[in-house]
């Protein structure tokens, strides 16, 4: 008997693990999971997950994200921002639907336009 292979997608995504350090920017056109530290921004066409481990100074620019580290910058998420308890946020977020669990730190401002991208 053949077996079938299947033709669903697969997702496919970046992960930095924890204990890895990176000095520079990244710029990806699939998900990507930081749970290392990084100094640089991060520039993503889909959705950035920061780890509770995660430690970022610099700049987020994707589609949505979902925090639970620590980020030094500014957050730029047209889709949807979620901030985990953990999360701790110093700058400017900037989203259309924005997700603070209890717990969250947010230092900065928050801007959120009725529409982004149109």
């Amino acid at each position: 008997m053949a077996k079938e292979v299947s033709n669903a997608p697969v997702t496919v995504y970046s992960i930095l693990a924890p204990g890895t350090k990176i000095k520079g920017d990244i710029s990806s056109d699939t998900d990507l999971r930081l749970d290392g530290v990084m100094e640089g921004n991060i520039v993503s066409d889909g959705k950035v997950i920061l780890g509770p481990s995660s430690s970022l100074i610099g700049n987020i620019t994707c589609a949505n994200a979902e925090i639970s580290g620590t980020v030094k910058g500014n957050v730029l998420a047209p889709e949807q921002l979620s901030l985990k308890a953990q999360s701790r946020i110093d700058g400017t977020i900037t989203t259309t639907t924005l997700i603070i669990e209890s717990g969250a730190t947010l230092n900065g401002a928050c801007k959120m336009p009725d529409a982004m991208y149109q």
